[in-house]
């Protein structure tokens, strides 16, 4: 295996490393998935892959699975003589994970080893500060940074009180304001896209992603639509896809959310509300509930216009949905782990009745 031929895909020293413990496999990175099946690159060009069937036996939890921008060990170099074949997962340096969208309690990764997330947000009627702090809360968990790129902003009239606005919430996170229409914000976007890293772009459906990443490879790599009458675009992206941009530096991108529920962000939500953090460690008492115990630092701060009320209401919804996912992520993990435990049981009890 080649440090320097995947190096430009974003692999690491040390999970270069970590792939050196497997001598008879290769390095391959994950650029789109399609249900099971897997498409990556190697040194030797790209090809479709699948988990193997021990790799699927020992998976315990959604998150075992590969994902859109992970590094995998594969056992082949190309794909001529078929798809290739998944046998191990190396170590993320970061991970964006989710709430699945709908009912069912699952996790869902949506991007890996990124280096900086765009948390892109248009300033017509996409605008939505509390839905801001939800994605910081998950991309500070992921082990990216967070820039909030506000886009289309050649249709915003006061652009500087939203920048103010973001300012408010953001504890320091960079702020861009970008156009493709009028190519402003382009070099400031490639600031953060050197060759070897990985940007992921989140956001809304229209708010411009698909157009985004047209713009900075300067082809229609991705499928966009024209503008509806009410300023926001028409959303395409369905899948999510790791693209080489000709400067080397990748982007990945995702289809719209419309749902950012928390799954286990509690250093994410201390690092998005850092602000408030530092009002409930100066309370009097160390339990206080920040209702009506005197000496709260809490109700002080929102009565002395220092932290808003919205803010504080945000916190607490969020903290209390982070609580109870986390409480079902760590039941799903001993639930499979004992399933898992069983039918290994059951198989070892069948070998035996055989001989």
């Amino acid at each position: 295996m080649s440090y320097e031929s995947m190096k430009k895909y974003g692999l690491t020293v040390s999970m270069y490393n970590e792939a050196l413990q497997y001598e008879e496999l290769h390095i391959g990175r994950v650029l789109s998935q399609s249900k099971d099946v897997y498409r990556v690159i190697t040194e030797g060009g790209e090809f479709f892959a699948v988990v193997s069937g021990k790799y699927r036996f020992q998976a315990q939890t959604i998150s075992d699975y590969p994902a859109v921008g992970d590094f995998v060990l594969l056992d082949r170099v190309h794909g001529s003589a078929g798809n290739g074949i998944i046998h191990h997962l190396l170590t993320r340096k970061s991970a964006f994970i989710r709430k699945a969208a709908g009912k069912a309690n699952d996790e869902q990764v949506v991007a890996t080893n990124v280096d900086t997330t765009f948390i892109c947000m248009s300033v017509n009627n996409d605008f939505n500060l509390r839905r801001l702090e939800r994605y910081l809360v998950l991309v500070w968990e992921s082990g990216a940074t967070p820039v909030v790129v506000l886009t289309k902003v050649d249709l915003c009239e006061d652009i500087h009180s939203k920048f103010r606005a973001v300012d408010a919430i953001g504890n320091g996170v960079d702020i861009l304001g970008v156009s493709a229409v009028t190519n402003e914000g382009f070099d400031d976007v490639m600031s953060y896209i050197t060759p070897g890293t990985t940007v992921a772009l989140l956001g809304s459906s229209g708010v411009g992603k698909s157009t985004l990443i047209n713009w900075l490879t300067g082809q229609d790599k991705l499928e966009t639509r024209e503008i509806r009458n009410d300023d926001k675009g028409r959303h395409t992206t369905t899948h999510r896809e790791l693209v080489m941009l000709p400067s080397g530096g990748m982007v990945i991108d995702t289809p719209g959310m419309r749902e950012i529920g928390m799954w286990d962000a509690q250093e994410g939500l201390d690092m998005a509300f850092h602000d408030v953090e530092v009002f409930t460690s100066r309370c009097r008492f160390r339990d206080c509930t920040h209702t009506n115990e005197p000496g709260c630092a809490v109700y002080e701060a929102i009565r002395d216009g220092e932290l808003s009320e919205k803010r504080w209401a945000s916190y607490l919804k969020l903290k209390a949905e982070d609580d109870y996912m986390e409480n079902k992520a760590d039941y799903l993990k001993s639930k499979n782990e004992k399933f898992k435990a069983i039918a290994k049981f059951s198989k070892s009890i069948q070998y035996k009745q055989k001989l």
